[in-house]
């Protein structure tokens, strides 16, 4: 007995003994350290502790212990917790392995109690609930997997991410999300991780369950056992396809300013270029292109209230015809309500500050009792088409130009270029228009990946010599921006070219690359919103050089086309030729092969 007591007494865990009354006949030091006080061998019962409670903090009475219920029922008793209370107030979570010990009939005659202190199995439990419900609420995809791939835990922001479950992924290889064409990058992070490195906030993308992929961005840490040895990884993807897309739209917005300015620009320069060729005095060149800026400006005032999505009809007749000034009792206007798309509002806004010039100058404005009645309608039954009628009453009698003005054929060129149709009559009572254009629906700013161009800068043509000979070279023009299309065919046909076009629709365009015989072509990056692939495959099949002018950077361009020559937006009269020269050189050494 001596041995045993020697040998409990230098174990490191609490033990005591008690007889069947439950009487404490011997504890350990260990015990005594454990209760934080020693009890009286002989008196206390049950358990040396000074209070006990249940694992949920209410107080457990000593005849209530696990080491009571053991001797009144005579079994050992197993997987049960308390907390005893030291005197001085500490409270210590315990697992005690009491235990009957009986004579050789079966009655109990004592007992033997073993006591472990859980505390820190407690904290590392509770750590790990917290790390649970850290990980589980998380927004973010948390996964656990092996060097293998084969996942191990899959969360709940996981499954708001990717749209599986856990028990769809769990025991699934990680390249279930990983597109085709990104399987390489599982192998190289395996790698990694074996290398024991970890992979901060590495952006990539990934597959959801219904097949649309969102941008994330990866932190892979390596998993290690207790010997250190790496036997996983855990995974934390966040959801970044909205940041992705705020800087897409950024990126967008930028590259749309950046060609909208260019664009402007470009006009602005052609409508200096063409009022001054027109203009028969230096004052009527200042009148004409102050009248045309400012026409453009207040279309474009129009254009930003609506974040540049369209512009309301009424309020833009209004305001070209009655040039921003305050109403006008002699003029009318009557018609529905809708908006135009910003090119066609930019373009009727130039015809309408025309015929609303040549109304004030020489038509029925021109009179006090003269009148003006602009009516239009829409139509989307069938053709989907707008219609306005320009009617000017009590005026001076109408009467067919002399010449071909500037403003007569800006107004007919611009027409056409939106694929409508203009008719004059110049009538006893005063001039009578009526125009009719396509209507296009204007539409949302799409910010899906992919559709518009992203960085890229716009190339720019420096001037060189005339090294060809224009002869009778035919350059076809396609170009929707009509002063802009005007000002090229006026410094090509100056140079000697003859200007097949100018084309300002897809369709327009089409029957010219097929009808007529070109030499070379300048083709505008964008035609009324719409795609040039198809135009520039079909001049590339009748081998015709050809060059892109834009406003856009290269990644705007055709896939297929993105080497070709290009032309920025604005450009001098020198930079267009040398572009053109370029191009029939191109065709020249193709023809000799």
């Amino acid at each position: 007995m001596r041995i045993g007591v020697e040998l409990l007494e230098i174990l490191p865990v609490a033990i005591y003994l008690t007889d069947d009354k439950g009487r404490i006949t011997y504890f350990n030091s260990a015990a005594a350290e454990l209760w934080g006080a020693s009890p009286r061998i002989g008196e206390d019962r049950w358990c040396g502790s000074w209070r006990l409670y249940w694992p949920d903090g209410r107080p457990m009475a000593h005849a209530e212990c696990p080491m009571a219920v053991a001797l009144r029922e005579g079994r050992p008793v197993r997987g049960e917790e308390a907390i005893l209370e030291r005197p001085d107030g500490t409270r210590i979570p315990f697992a005690p392995f009491p235990t009957p010990l009986k004579d050789s009939s079966g009655r109990v005659t004592g007992g033997i109690n073993l006591l472990m202190d859980v505390s820190a199995h407690r904290h590392a439990d509770i750590e790990a609930a917290r790390l649970a419900s850290i990980v589980e609420s998380s927004d973010d995809a948390i996964v656990s997997k092996t060097l293998t791939g084969e996942i191990k835990s899959w969360n709940s922001g996981a499954a708001r991410i990717f749209g599986y479950t856990p028990e769809e992924m769990v025991g699934e290889h990680i390249s279930k999300i990983i597109p085709p064409e990104l399987q390489q990058e599982e192998v190289e992070i395996l790698a990694r991780l074996s290398r024991g490195e970890r992979i901060d906030h590495y952006e990539t993308v990934r597959v959801t369950k219904t097949g649309r992929r969102v941008h994330v961005s990866l932190t892979v840490s390596p998993l290690r056992d207790k010997r250190g040895n790496i036997v996983g990884a855990s995974k934390v993807a966040r959801d970044i396809t909205q940041r992705k897309n705020a800087d897409q739209l950024q990126r967008l917005l930028f590259e749309e300013l950046n060609h909208r300015v260019k664009n402007t620009l470009a006009t602005v320069q052609a409508i200096a270029s063409q009022s001054l060729v027109h203009a028969k005095s230096p004052k009527k060149f200042v009148s004409g292109f102050s009248g045309r800026i400012h026409a453009l400006a207040r279309a474009h005032t129009l254009l930003t209230q609506s974040a540049w999505q369209g512009a309301e009809i009424s309020g833009l007749i209004r305001d070209q015809v009655t040039l921003g000034a305050q109403e006008d009792p002699r003029i009318s206007y009557s018609g529905p309500s809708f908006f135009l798309d910003p090119q066609t509002a930019v373009k009727l806004a130039l015809v309408l500050h025309e015929l609303g010039t040549n109304a004030r100058k020489h038509g029925a404005l021109a009179v006090p009792e003269g009148k003006l009645s602009a009516s239009w309608d829409l139509s989307l039954n069938g053709a989907r088409e707008f219609r306005l009628d320009w009617v000017e009453t009590g005026g001076p009698k109408a009467a067919p130009p002399s010449e071909h003005g500037f403003g007569t054929t800006l107004i007919e060129q611009t027409v056409r270029s939106c694929g409508g149709q203009i008719t004059v009559d110049y009538a006893e009572e005063g001039l009578r228009c009526h125009i009719t254009l396509p209507y296009v629906e204007p539409i949302q700013i799409d910010t899906s990946p992919g559709m518009f161009a992203t960085g890229g800068l716009m190339a720019s043509i420096s001037a060189s010599p005339l090294t060809s000979s224009p002869g009778e070279k035919r350059i076809l023009v396609i170009e929707d921006e009509v002063l802009l299309s005007m000002d090229i065919e006026t410094s090509l046909t100056d140079a000697g070219y003859h200007v097949v076009g100018p084309a300002g629709t897809i369709d327009a365009a089409k029957k010219l690359i097929s009808n007529e015989n070109c030499d070379a072509a300048l083709v505008d990056a964008n035609l009324g919103g719409q795609s040039v692939d198809e135009l520039a495959l079909s001049l590339a099949r009748q081998n015709i050089p050809f060059a892109f002018v834009t406003g856009y950077g290269r990644d705007a361009l055709p896939q297929e086309f993105r080497e070709n020559m290009l032309l920025g937006k604005p450009f001098s009269p020198d930079q267009l030729l040398s572009v053109v020269s370029s191009l029939l050189e191109k065709r020249a050494s193709a023809e000799t092969l």
